[in-house]
């Protein structure tokens, strides 16, 4: 199979799709690597590097969207590279349909078949390709929330975890899944006063256990979300339903009565954000200010550092990468129900549920769709 990687074009969006590494391990497949010329420069990988791994470089996104079969990508098509996709192409990348409908109806008519790393599932019933960059996206909100608690960013001027005789700043987190418990380890390294909300007692109870009483746990409900959301210095939204919109679970309501200067972190921007007052922001200008509560809603965090998110990336990507150019995406997609799950558009027909709802268009059966049976009312 051909592989193409472009470059991504995402707002100082500096990972790649493929590092040199992974281009290697599929020419040694037998498969053939496309890569456009500037595509790693983000992570310090050349294009004498590419060529060194054995792909070919070419001068632009459109000579690789017309030399490939399958498209490697990190971030969503862009309007532009999604008018170059084709009924052929297979395009493997994040996706995050539920709060796009434009990227939506593009990818669908397209015809490509667009498998989204986020929805991939694993046999434990985890999200193996959505994992290593909330692991990273989780670390990198405490960062973003300390940065901007500082006064000359438009925070309150605390100091994330305190000094002898000055209190810790206030952080909570809401959902302890694996973005919150990396921004836990985060917050907690830096001797911040650390509270977790979810819904799940496995989950409080497993986040108990790793962190002991340093972190205090909370079941989940409104009047709890209300009452530590009002006394907090930061709040990271840490919320995620697979494939679908994120609940809107802090209320422009509670961002008007929270304490001027303290900041919102909503790292659940990329499935349209779990703050009533938040909308995606760019690394160029990742924060704004609502009643004077400033929010981080950057849709990349992970792009700010490039170079352990692409490595991480890939070292989850690259067997799913190599099964569907062994096998093809029909063979390796009916072998693996996990890599199924990550299917979302096929033959023009959308084929993941939770996004179908989000966006009251109609579901189809995956295996339905890519098998080109899809019975005629759908």
């Amino acid at each position: 199979m051909k592989i193409g990687v472009p470059k991504e074009i995402k707002n100082h969006e500096y990972r790649v799709g493929l590092t040199p590494d992974s281009v290697r391990e599929l020419v040694a497949h037998g498969h053939e690597v496309v890569v456009e010329t500037g595509a790693g420069a983000g992570i310090g990988a050349l294009d004498d590097d590419y060529e060194a791994a054995g792909a070919s470089i070419l001068s632009d996104a459109a000579s690789v969207f017309s030399a490939a079969t399958m498209i490697v990508k990190v971030k969503e098509p862009q309007a532009i590279e999604r008018a170059m996709l084709r009924p052929h192409h297979i395009l493997f990348t994040y996706l995050h349909l539920a709060p796009d409908p434009d990227q939506t109806r593009d990818l669908l008519n397209s015809g490509a078949t667009c498998i989204a790393y986020e929805t991939v599932t694993d046999a434990r019933g985890g999200l193996p390709l959505l994992a290593p960059m909330s692991q990273v996206a989780g670390r990198l909100s405490i960062q973003a929330g300390a940065t901007a608690l500082e006064k000359s960013h438009g925070g309150a001027g605390m100091l994330l975890g305190g000094v002898p005789g000055v209190a810790p700043a206030r952080v909570v987190v809401i959902g302890g899944g694996v973005v919150g418990a990396h921004a836990i380890t985060m917050a907690l390294g830096l001797g911040a006063d650390v509270t977790v909300l979810d819904r799940s007692i496995d989950v409080l109870g497993g986040l108990s256990a790793r962190f002991g009483p340093a972190l205090r746990t909370v079941y989940s409900t409104r009047s709890a979300v209300e009452q530590y959301v009002l006394d907090a210095d930061l709040v990271i939204g840490a919320v995620l339903v697979p494939g679908a919109a994120a609940p809107k679970l802090v209320t422009a309501d509670h961002v008007r009565r929270m304490k001027a200067g303290s900041v919102l972190v909503d790292v659940a921007i990329d499935q349209g954000g779990c703050f009533e007052t938040s909308h995606p922001t760019t690394h160029a200008e990742p924060t704004y200010v609502v009643d004077d509560v400033v929010h981080y809603c950057v849709a990349n965090m992970p792009g700010g550092v490039p170079r352990t998110s692409t490595h991480a990336l890939n070292n989850a990507t690259l067997p799913f990468a190599l099964a569907l150019a062994d096998m093809g995406v029909e063979a390796a997609l009916e072998a693996n129900p996990h890599l199924m799950n990550g299917l979302n558009v096929a033959g023009g027909h959308l084929t993941c549920k939770a996004a179908a709802e989000a966006l009251g268009l109609p579901f189809v059966d995956p295996a339905a769709a890519l098998a080109g049976k899809v019975p005629a009312a759908a």
